[in-house]
């Protein structure tokens, strides 16, 4: 007796069993995706210096010297702001509760029925920062964990120069399989370049800009509209919210709104008119499946999960674009309807036969 619906049943409790193991494996699975992040950033240096004649340990060895260089110099100065950032604390949110009795009267004249208790009630300067402070805390954990994650993308990077002839031994249709894992490296590649080239434009012209107005820790607020750049949508607003309080409780609410404003112009430019021209029709999700994501990687790897969780979700639609079996699923995570350019040769030829036959 066949039973309609198993294979879909089967399916579904195979997703639930193997997120259920990466929930329980996280303190393994993060350094490992963290890894996975950067090599995939640095694989194409890599590249460019072995295709120019440099050995490939020697390539290996200055990749991972920039790495270090860069991480630990940049380590170093997030650290220190965001314990500088801790003992001061105290003082913000004294600044704070004193900023928001001054709103009082203004409240007063405006004929809004707001006491001091309930403002502050309302608006509890000692939350408001505790908030901050054990997000820049969960922050600075994952910086000191640097080493292994180091450790595993010498491995992947010495594994990435020699996958490729290992693969044409080992499998009998190697040259497809090959092509086929190329293409997906490539999309792969070209996402995670352009969305962190332009998430660090984005963090050196925030940092900049507050170092102009002269906010606190102007480069701590860079790294994190960096790592939140990679969330679309709500990633931007999120970034802008600490340093904007902060510039509220600092400086006033006049710099506040040229905070604010500083990060509107520069999230708008970059995020809703370059890097779209750069990423083309094909590299984009649904408002809907980007809060999902969200939801599904914070749920899983916490903080680290929620920085993650657009490039984990692209490179499962990037993945589900190499099958033409699976390449429905992947226009359904999709902001729109790719075109036959932005496919693999295979999965575009097999929509271009199903348009061809729903016109028939």
């Amino acid at each position: 007796m066949e039973t309609k619906g198993l294979p879909q049943l089967v399916g579904v409790a195979s997703i639930i069993v193997i997120l259920a193991g990466l929930k329980a494996a996280e303190a393994i699975v993060i350094p490992m995706l963290l890894a996975l992040f950067i090599a995939i950033i640095s694989t194409p240096f890599l590249r460019l210096m072995i295709s120019k004649g440099v050995p490939s340990s020697i390539a290996i060895v200055i990749v991972l010297l920039v790495l270090l260089t860069v991480g630990g110099l940049l380590a170093t100065v997030v650290t220190q702001s965001i314990n500088t950032f801790l003992e001061r604390m105290p003082e913000y949110q004294s600044k704070l509760q004193n900023t928001l009795i001054g709103i009082l009267p203004l409240l007063e004249n405006m004929h809004l029925p707001i006491d001091r208790q309930t403002l502050l009630e309302s608006i509890n300067p000692s939350s408001v920062m505790g908030v901050f402070g054990q997000a820049l805390t969960m922050l600075k954990s994952i910086l000191t964990s640097t080493f292994l994650v180091l450790f595993i993308v010498i491995f992947i990077l010495m594994e990435e120069a020699t996958f490729s002839n290992k693969l044409k031994i080992a499998l009998p249709k190697a040259n497809e399989t090959i092509d086929t894992a190329t293409n997906f490296i490539k999309r792969v590649n070209k996402y995670i370049l352009i969305k962190s080239t332009i998430s660090l434009i984005t963090g050196i012209l925030i940092t900049l800009w507050l170092l102009y107005l002269d906010v606190d820790f102007p480069v701590l607020w860079g790294l994190i509209a960096i790592l939140m750049n990679f969330i679309p949508n709500i990633g931007s607003l999120i970034a802008a919210i600490p340093a904007v309080l902060l510039a509220f409780v600092q400086l006033g609410i006049g710099d506040a709104a040229m905070v604010a404003l500083g990060y509107l112009i520069i999230n708008v430019t970059l995020g809703n008119l370059i890097e779209p021209r750069l990423m083309g029709k094909g590299l984009g999700l649904s408002p809907l499946v980007v809060f999902l994501s969200l939801i599904t990687w914070g749920w899983l790897f916490g903080i680290v999960g929620m920085f993650l969780s657009i490039p984990l979700t692209m490179i499962v639609k990037i993945a589900l674009e190499q099958n033409p079996g699976t390449l429905w699923i992947a226009i359904l995570l999709g902001n729109e309807p790719p075109s036959q350019k932005d496919l693999p040769k295979q999965s575009a030829k097999r929509l271009e036969e199903k348009s061809k036959i729903n016109t028939l």
